[in-house]
C-alpha cells in the first residue's frame, strides 16, 4: 500500500489543483484505455466478419453476453470506486482497503457462478439473445470461451475502476491497453493462421483480458496503489456489500440493461435476415468507439468529482461537471459531423462484400449521429449523481437510454415501421433520456451548498476534519 505521505499527497493535488487542467491529466489514460478497449471490440467485429454475414452477427448476439459480465463488474468496481473516492477524500483509510477488498473478491465470486451457469445452459442461452439457426453455431463457438474467462473480465473491471477512483488512471490504462494490443495482434493469427475461426477471435479476447488482469493485479501486490487487495481485509458486515451495490446499482442498470436492449434489437432485427441481425451489430460497435472518448473523459471526471465532494469542496464539484459536458458535447458533434457524412464507408470497412449490410448499417449509422452530442449530458450526469451517491437519480439516468425508453420503442416501433423501427428507435431513446436528465440535474445543483472558498478566488482548499477508519466504515 501506497505510504501516508503519498495519500495525503493524493488528496491534496485532487482538492487543489486547476479543475480543469486536473481532469484533463486523469482523462488523457482514461480516454486511451476506452479507445483502445473499443478498438479491440471491433477488431473482433472486423476480422470475424472476414468469415461471413453469419459470423459478424454471433459477435452481436454474444455481446449480450460480454455486457453481462461488464455489468457485474462495473457494478462492483464503479460503487467500490465511488465509495474508496469519497472515503480518501474523507481520509477514511482502513475503510477504503475493506472496500476495495470486498468488491475485488465478490467479483472474482459472481465472474465464476456467471461461468458455471452459462456453459451449463449453452445452446438455449444463444438462441434466448436472438441467434438465427445460421447464427447460432458461430455464436456458441464464441460464447463458451468468453464465458470461461468472466471471472479474470469481471475482477479487471474492478482493479480498474478501483485505480481510477484513486487518481491512478496511468495504471488503469497500461494494463487494459496491453491487454487489448495483444488482443489485436492475436485474433488474425489465431482465426486465419492458426485456422480456428470465430473461436480464435473468443480465445484472443480471453487471453488479452488474462494479461490485463495480471498487470493490474500486479499495481496492487507491489504496493502501487493507495487501497489494499487483502483477503483479511473482505468485509464481514453486510453493510459494506450493500453500500456497494448501492452505489453501483446505476452501473448494473446501465450495463445490463444494455444487454437486454443488444438481445432485444438482435430480437427485432432477425426477422430481416443476417444482414440485419450483423449490420445493427456493427453500427453498435461503431458507436461504442465514438462514445468511449467521452466515457473515458468522463472517468477522469469521476474521481475529482468523489475526493472534492467528500472533502466538500462543492464548487469544484460544479466546476467540473459543466468543464466535462461542454467538452464531451463538443468532440461527439464534431464526430458525429464525420460519421454522418462517411457513414456507408464506415460500415464497408466491416461487410465490404454485403451491400445489403451497408445499406442497413449506414441508415441506422447515420440516425444515431443525429442524437450522438446528446450523449455527453446523459453519460456525465450519471456518472456525478453516482460517484455523489446519490443512487436512486444514478439509477434513473442509467436506466433511461438502453431502458426506460429503448426496449418500449424496439417492441413498438418494428410493428409500424418494420425495419426503420429497428434503425431508429436508439437515437429516439437517446433524445429522451437527454430530456429526463434535466430535472434530475438541476434538482441535483439547486441542492448542492455553496463553495465560499471557491467563490473568493485562489484561497487554498481547507483538509476535510481526519474522520475514523471506524467512523467511516460505520458510514458505508
Amino acid at each position: 500500500m501506497a505510504s501516508a505521505s503519498h495519500t495525503a499527497a493524493q488528496f491534496e493535488q485532487m482538492t487543489t489543483a486547476p479543475v480543469p487542467r486536473l481532469i484533463a491529466r486523469l482523462a488523457v489514460p482514461t480516454i486511451i484505455s476506452m479507445l483502445v478497449t473499443s478498438i479491440y471490440n471491433m477488431a473482433d467485429t472486423f476480422f470475424v466478419g472476414r468469415l461471413g454475414t453469419s459470423a459478424t452477427g454471433a459477435v452481436g448476439v454474444v455481446f449480450s453476453i460480454m455486457a453481462i459480465i461488464q455489468a457485474v463488474g462495473f457494478t462492483l468496481g464503479m460503487g467500490g470506486g465511488s465509495l474508496i473516492s469519497r472515503l480518501l477524500g474523507q481520509q477514511a483509510q482502513q475503510a477504503a482497503n475493506e472496500v476495495s477488498s470486498t468488491a475485488f473478491y465478490s467479483a472474482l465470486a459472481l465472474g465464476l457462478i456467471m461461468t458455471l451457469a452459462g456453459l451449463g445452459f449453452l445452446d438455449p442461452l444463444v438462441r434466448a439473445l436472438g441467434a438465427t439457426d445460421t447464427i447460432a453455431p458461430y455464436a456458441r463457438d464464441y460464447a463458451q470461451y468468453i464465458l470461461l474467462g468472466a471471472p479474470v473480465m469481471t475482477a479487471s473491471f474492478v482493479m480498474n475502476n478501483l485505480l481510477r477512483a484513486q487518481g491512478r488512471a496511468s495504471q488503469a490504462m497500461v494494463g487494459l491497453t496491453l491487454g487489448g494490443l495483444l488482443n489485436i495482434g492475436l485474433d488474425p493469427l489465431l482465426i486465419f493462421t492458426f485456422n480456428m475461426g470465430i473461436a480464435g477471435a473468443a480465445i484472443a479476447t480471453v487471453a488479452s483480458q488474462c494479461v490485463s488482469f495480471l498487470i493490474l493485479l500486479s499495481f496492487f501486490l507491489r504496493g502501487k496503489s493507495l487501497v489494499t487487495l487483502s483477503f483479511r481485509s473482505l468485509s464481514r458486515r453486510a453493510g459494506v456489500y450493500f453500500s456497494i451495490l448501492k452505489t453501483g446499482f446505476p452501473s448494473l442498470c446501465r450495463q445490463g440493461l444494455a444487454s437486454l436492449a443488444s438481445v432485444a434489437l438482435n430480437v427485432g432485427a432477425a426477422p430481416y435476415g443476417d444482414a440485419a441481425v450483423a449490420a445493427m451489430g456493427v453500427v453498435g460497435r461503431i458507436s461504442m468507439f465514438i462514445v468511449s472518448a467521452v466515457l473515458g473523459f468522463g472517468q477522469g471526471f469521476q474521481p475529482v468529482v468523489g475526493y472534492n465532494y467528500g472533502a466538500r469542496q462543492y464548487g469544484r464539484v460544479r466546476q467540473a461537471f459543466f468543464f466535462t459536458v461542454k467538452v464531451g458535447t463538443l468532440v461527439l458533434a464534431a464526430l458525429a459531423i464525420v460519421g454522418y457524412l462517411f457513414a456507408p464507408s464506415i460500415i464497408a470497412l466491416f461487410r465490404r462484400d454485403d451491400p445489403q449490410v451497408i445499406a442497413i448499417g449506414a441508415y441506422a449509422f447515420r440516425a444515431q449521429c443525429l442524437a450522438l452530442p446528446l450523449q455527453a449530458l446523459i453519460i456525465i450526469a450519471n456518472m456525478l449523481l453516482q460517484v455523489t451517491g446519490h443512487a436512486a437519480s444514478a439509477t434513473l439516468t442509467s436506466s433511461a437510454r438502453q431502458g426506460l425508453f429503448f426496449l418500449p420503442l424496439i417492441v413498438i416501433l418494428p410493428a409500424f415501421m418494420g425495419l426503420t423501427g429497428v434503425q431508429i428507435a436508439q437515437p429516439l431513446a437517446d433524445v429522451a433520456a437527454f430530456i429526463c436528465c434535466i430535472p434530475l440535474l438541476a434538482r441535483f445543483f439547486r441542492r448542492l451548498p455553496e463553495d465560499v472558498l471557491l467563490a473568493q478566488g485562489d484561497m487554498p482548499a481547507i483538509p476535510p476534519t481526519n474522520t475514523s477508519s471506524q467512523e467511516s466504515s460505520r458510514q458505508l
